[in-house]
């Protein structure tokens, strides 16, 4: 049962009615005989599956540990001012910006034990998320946090060149674990993560992010080191 499990893994609610739109042409191409066209309706209603599989995490329960929230490429580790439509100033702090492409797993994960306490959506366009100016320009939905540590964190999901819909469900007040689900992107998109200020990154360009699994930063690391441990 478990390989079964490991195998096939569930596909999120959201994309239920996008698989059975896709099923449906598939069948309906199917009715017209030309075997070619019914190979990209499978191919397509298979990958629209895929696309929305929503795996299982084993996230690390350290106090502390800040923890991707979306899957993909680690494509930038630098210092940046918040979004200022969560009004959290304008000094820098390290901003963490992960990009998912159309194959990641596009469900976003909460990256710290706290408080929600502010969210803004902002519409705008749908430049490649790639691009530096996307952070400011491109449609996007901030959250910002109080750690359980009495710190602030703000992570943000920003739309792409294909992502067409942010989806956030979760709301002001909420208490929330690391690696609790909060939202997801349609089609590509990115994921920034403000971490509190005097927080450093433990992540390189280039490296690979599992949401709910990989340490991006330790809260405490602002503490001394002591035998080979962040403390």
């Amino acid at each position: 049962m478990e390989t079964i499990l490991s195998v096939f893994v569930p596909i999120h609610r959201e994309g239920h009615k996008f698989v059975g739109v896709f099923a449906v042409i598939t069948f309906l191409l199917f009715l017209t005989g030309i075997d070619f066209l019914v190979f990209v309706g499978v191919v397509l209603t298979a990958w629209c599956a895929y696309f929305f599989r929503d795996p299982e995490r084993v996230t690390p329960n350290r106090e502390g540990l800040v923890i991707a929230p979306a899957d993909g490429v680690v494509q930038s580790v630098k210092d940046s001012v918040p979004p200022v439509e969560l009004d959290m100033g304008s000094e820098t702090c390290t901003r963490v910006t992960i990009f998912m492409n159309v194959f990641d797993v596009h469900v976003n994960r909460v990256p710290v034990d706290g408080k929600i306490v502010r969210q803004a959506y902002t519409p705008g366009k749908y430049l490649n998320a790639s691009l530096e100016k996307a952070c400011e320009d491109n449609e996007r939905h901030a959250i910002m946090m109080e750690t359980t540590s009495g710190n602030n964190i703000a992570f943000v999901q920003i739309a792409g060149l294909v992502a067409r819909r942010i989806l956030c469900w979760a709301e002001d007040g909420n208490e929330m674990k690391a690696g609790e689900r909060f939202g997801l992107i349609r089609f590509g998109s990115r994921v920034d993560v403000y971490l509190p200020k005097g927080v450093n990154s433990l992540v390189a360009v280039g490296q690979r992010a599992i949401a709910g699994e990989t340490v991006i930063a330790n809260e405490k690391g602002r503490e001394k080191q002591r035998d080979g441990e962040i403390r």
